[in-house]
């Protein structure tokens, strides 16, 4: 049978289907017109023939080398920011041929550049180092705060105009503090005590701020050990000052405060196209689990301390509360060809993904860490491109919860093979097809778009009418790969 004729045949198969009922159980989700990612199985009830895939990012080469000699090899800790049409990198630079946390040799360094792809450095005079008077260095001689220096554009419209970016820093036993800055290059702390303590084995990684606009507070992810192993708890805040008692995140995979593994630093952010989703590109640390011998790493300088043990990243999401989804437990990125990949603490993602183009959007990675090349890499993603629903040339189902939705159209993010495609249909609460809404009525969508609308034969692409009422959403997927879906209003999607 062609592969043509296979999604056809599965396609009537599944208009066969959707005849019978599915339990009505299931609460209702409202997702108004957020756009929602298969990267979890937070709204789907039902899978038949489908998967949730994990994708993988794509080598974009080196962004930037950290080869100042105020910068080194024990650079790290970096933070990407998008702000207008200036893309900001801040990193940690360490001028010491130690890796002792919060040495005097220690300060953040900025780089900026304004496609993500090509980065300078600012010629800046206000911290001098080795003897030159232009660095890019925008915060010095504030150890330990410059060990783990995390900034964010604070999204908070009572945010105030001097205060535009924050960042947290610091470490035991002084705690976490928070400095604040107009330009995101002068920095000040918000206040001369630490604005967060916690006690035991904490603070010691990249911890992590923002304002969540799903939540309407400021968020902490933070390292907080649990069972003996690196993990991760969460504390909020209204003004930055006053917080909740923390709490021990949990994780899906393990159903503990305990994760499956060492978990270095978080990465927790707000996906920037669909705020109420945060990621963690999560750096997963495997202690002792040697790979190079001696004399490999004495061919590439690795740092003795420095290549016994390896680690990767993985992909977590949370919606907030005190759960990790580990829907993927596979590694996100893998390791890279060559002895330099494979050392203690390299492959440590930089905090947020951003925007470089039409179709796709960037991580940074820092790699080669403990080593005379340690640098910043660039992977590259599709837009929404993290995971998908799934199928070959057999088809496959996959049906949502009750939801209620906001807007009269419907756009996908899909790819399909040319004999591929992709339908939806509209189901009542009870799993029967909404007529005039079924998969027979629906246009296949065959393609390859970040944004597609969806149309059926007879009742067009006009949902209004369907608008705020429960209804379930199957899609049929054959040959194709389906990232997203959005509702919205006609001509406003984004």
């Amino acid at each position: 049978m062609s592969r043509v004729a296979s999604c056809l045949v599965g396609l009537l198969l599944g208009c066969a289907l959707t005849t019978g009922p599915l339990p009505a159980a299931d609460d209702v989700i409202p997702i108004g017109s957020k756009r929602e990612l298969f990267i979890d199985r937070h709204l789907i009830s039902d899978m038949k023939g489908a998967t949730l895939k994990l994708h993988h990012p794509q080598d974009a080469g080196i962004a930037l080398k950290f080869d100042k000699p105020w910068e080194g090899e024990f650079s790290g800790y970096v933070t990407v920011i998008k702000d207008g049409d200036l893309f900001r990198v801040y990193y940690r630079g360490n001028a010491s041929k130690s890796p002792m946390d919060g040495n005097n040799e220690e300060s953040t360094c900025y780089a900026e550049s304004k496609d993500g792809i090509h980065w300078e450095r600012p010629k800046l005079t206000r911290f001098q180092s080795h003897g030159q008077k232009e660095t890019n260095i925008v915060f010095s001689e504030m150890a330990p705060l410059t060990h783990n220096f995390s900034p964010f554009l604070d999204l908070n419209p009572q945010a105030k105009p001097d205060e535009r970016y924050k960042a947290v820093a610091g470490i035991v036993p002084d705690g976490l503090f928070v400095l604040v800055s107009a330009d995101g290059l002068n920095w000040k702390k918000m206040q001369e005590k630490a604005n967060y303590v916690d006690k035991g084995w904490v603070f010691d990684s990249q911890n992590v701020l923002f304002w969540s606009e799903a939540e309407q507070q400021y968020v902490l992810y933070y390292r907080k050990a649990a069972g003996g192993k690196r993990s991760i708890a969460r504390a909020t805040s209204k003004d930055l000052v006053h917080w909740t008692s923390p709490v021990q995140m949990m994780y899906s995979n393990t159903n503990s405060t305990v994760p499956a593994n060492d978990l270095y630093t978080s990465q927790t952010h707000p996906y920037f196209r669909a705020p109420h989703i945060y990621l963690a590109t999560a750096a997963r640390f495997m202690p002792k689990r040697q790979v190079l011998t001696d004399e490999q790493a004495d061919q590439i300088g690795v740092h003795k301390r420095y290549f016994g043990d390896t680690s990767d990243a993985v992909l977590m999401t949370t919606r907030g509360g005190d759960r990790y989804d580990c829907t993927f437990e596979q590694g996100f990125l893998r390791p890279g060809v060559g002895y330099s990949n494979w050392v203690s603490r390299t492959n440590y993602p930089a905090l947020n993904l951003v925007q470089t183009g039409p179709a796709e959007m960037s991580m940074y990675v820092n790699q080669d860490y403990g080593q005379p090349t340690a640098h910043l890499r660039r992977y590259t993603l599709r837009l929404d491109g993290l995971g998908s629903i799934s199928a070959g040339v057999e088809p496959g189902t996959v049906v949502t919860h009750p939801i209620t939705f906001s807007g009269s159209q419907l756009a996908l993010n899909f790819s399909t093979s040319a004999a591929g495609g992709v339908k939806v249909e509209i189901q009542n609460p009870d799993g029967t097809p909404i007529p005039g809404f079924t998969l027979d009525d629906c246009v296949e969508q065959i393609g390859n778009e970040i944004e597609r609308i969806v149309r059926w034969k007879n009742s067009g692409t006009d949902l209004s009418s369907l608008a705020g009422k429960p209804v379930r959403l199957k899609f049929w997927v054959c040959d194709a790969d389906l990232y997203a879906f959005q509702f919205s209003e006609s001509g406003k999607s984004k």
